[in-house]
């Protein structure tokens, strides 16, 4: 029996902070556990996720990463729903794995960094999160 100690090879990552208005998205890698804003989309539906398809084709990402609020006390909310639906649908129209993070607070957290794009600079904090767990 042997054993590799070859390093896992790193992932890359596209995060999303969904909201029904704006989808904030970042770009990382499990490499150097960091992530950089990329985007807003503020087109729904259908054109929403063709511009998804369009960052997924340029970045081409081993996986994404949705971040899904709670209320501060981790009780589910409308929100919630939405987020986790939106989960499920990268994943059936993309067919790559989808990772959700908790993401309580990311977005009061990139206004306090002074953000010019919030949306996409909670995008990157979900992303950084989830590296950050997977460590």
């Amino acid at each position: 029996m042997s054993v590799s100690n070859a390093p896992a090879t790193p992932q890359s990552f596209l995060s999303f902070d969904f909201s029904l208005k704006r989808v904030g998205v970042a770009s990382g890698n499990s490499l150097m556990k960091t992530a950089t804003p990329l985007r807003t989309i503020t087109t729904e539906g259908d054109a929403r996720f063709a511009a998804i398809a369009t960052l997924i084709a340029e970045w081409q990402p081993s996986a994404l990463v949705v971040g899904v609020p709670f209320h501060p006390d981790g009780a589910a909310h409308d929100n919630t729903r939405r987020a986790q639906r939106f989960a499920r649908q990268l994943a059936g129209r993309f067919g790559l794995p989808v990772h959700e993070v908790d993401e309580r607070y990311t977005s009061t957290e990139a206004k306090a960094q002074g953000a010019r794009d919030v949306d996409a600079a909670a995008a990157a904090l979900i992303l950084e999160q989830y590296l950050r767990e997977q460590a």
